[in-house]
Order: C-alpha cells, then structure tokens, then sequence
C-alpha cells in the first residue's frame, strides 16, 4: 500500500515546479524556509480549491505602512493536481509565486491524500 503523506524539498527556481508523488493529493502545504524577504511564506492547498489557488501566509506585521497582508487567498500561482507524464507520476504543482518560490531558495513541502478504498 502506498503511503497516504510525503514530505519533500525543492530549490525554489521562480517558474512552476512539478512534484511526482505516484499519487494526486488532497492536501499540500508548501514553505519556503530560506526566504530572503525574511517572510517565511506557506501557501495551503486542498482538493476543494481550483487549480493555482491556495491560503498564502506571510510573517508581517500590518501596521498599515506597508500593502502585505498575512493571509489573503490566492488565485494565481498557487498550488494545482499534476496529472503527471510519460517520464514522471501524478503529483502537484508549486506555482510560481514570487514569495514562495523564489529562485535558489529552499522549499519543503508535505503532500497528503484521503485514505483510498
């Protein structure tokens, strides 16, 4: 039986990165742990929300001088089902979010599915 949870890590390249499980998720979380803005970004998705979508956190402190919130919804380079391909199994995308995929930044990442059948 395959495992219902992966843990893994990718260099941040600023363009949309492909991760194979074998598996579609119904749950990821995505963190960029090396972030240079000192934001410490997490981008939440789960299979109820459209693809590229996802809850996006940031460590800031809103005192109204500057446009960053620390959470908002996002619908853009987000985190999206990867149907997989002739060289590579299904998984899911990280979006190419400027925070959270940053080039030559390290992310980690935790991808879960529902208990099958």
């Amino acid at each position: 039986m395959a495992s219902n949870m992966r843990t893994g890590a990718v260099t941040g390249t600023g363009a949309a990165i492909n991760v194979s499980l074998g598996w579609q998720p119904d749950y990821v979380k995505v963190m960029n742990i090396a972030d240079a803005g000192n934001l410490d970004p997490i981008i939440e998705w789960t299979s109820d929300m459209p693809a590229a979508a996802g809850m996006k956190f940031l460590r800031v402190v809103d005192n109204a001088t500057t446009a960053n919130k620390s959470h908002a919804y996002v619908t853009a380079n987000g985190v999206s089902v990867y149907a997989g391909s002739a060289s590579a199994g299904e998984g899911f995308t990280i979006g190419a979010d400027a925070d959270v995929n940053a080039a030559g930044e390290k992310i980690v990442w935790i991808a879960m599915r529902n208990q099958r059948g």
